[in-house]
């Protein structure tokens, strides 16, 4: 019996899904924290633009771009202006994080060595940053806030906990491909 092929959903659909009056907060949560997910890998991959400045230029354009897409899954009014002044504040709460992107970005700029380093460091904290800042909006939308009302510093603990969340996947998933490379080295010396 021939089974239908799930379709994967397209940013597009996730607009149409988000615009349906119907969605519960689950379901809204939900659509919002695969946002986040797809743009926190994003920022990594802009993270690893070559050139000093213009890749955090582009981590700070996928940023405002997922705080509109965010507002838009939540009904909220969403201002231009207003998001890329709450991007930059809630930027300046996780003070630690920006400033390492801020120094990754200017170390490309040392030929060779700098390129290298910052090519490992940059795609890493571009990518916590934005997963970050994205689960503190889905938490702010979420409990009916706007960007009007939105206080970077109320969301200092959460988006440290969310750091740490960031971090503890990244680790997760270094010790599951050594087990997995352990497993496989092992099962081949077995078998010789």
């Amino acid at each position: 019996m021939a089974t239908k092929p799930t379709e994967p959903v397209s940013p597009e659909k996730d607009e149409a899904i988000a615009d349906s009056p119907e969605m519960t907060p689950e379901q809204r949560n939900e659509v919002a924290s695969k946002l986040v997910d797809r743009f926190a890998i994003w920022s990594g991959v802009a993270g690893l633009l070559p050139l000093p400045i213009f890749d955090t230029i582009a981590v700070g354009g996928l940023q405002l771009q997922m705080l509109r897409r965010l507002s838009q899954i939540y009904e909220v009014a969403f201002s231009e202006n207003s998001g890329k002044a709450l991007i930059a504040s809630t930027a300046g709460a996780m003070i630690p994080a920006t400033s390492g992107i801020g120094a990754a970005s200017v170390l490309k700029a040392v030929p060779i060595f700098g390129t290298i380093v910052a090519g490992f460091v940059m795609p890493v904290l571009s990518a916590g940053a934005t997963y970050a800042i994205g689960k503190a909006f889905i938490q702010h939308f979420a409990t009916g806030g706007t960007l009007l009302d939105f206080n970077p510093p109320d969301y200092r603990e959460f988006i440290k906990a969310q750091k740490e969340k960031w971090d503890s996947r990244r680790a997760g998933s270094k010790i599951s491909q050594s087990s997995s490379s352990e497993t496989t080295t092992g099962a081949a010396a077995t078998s010789s």
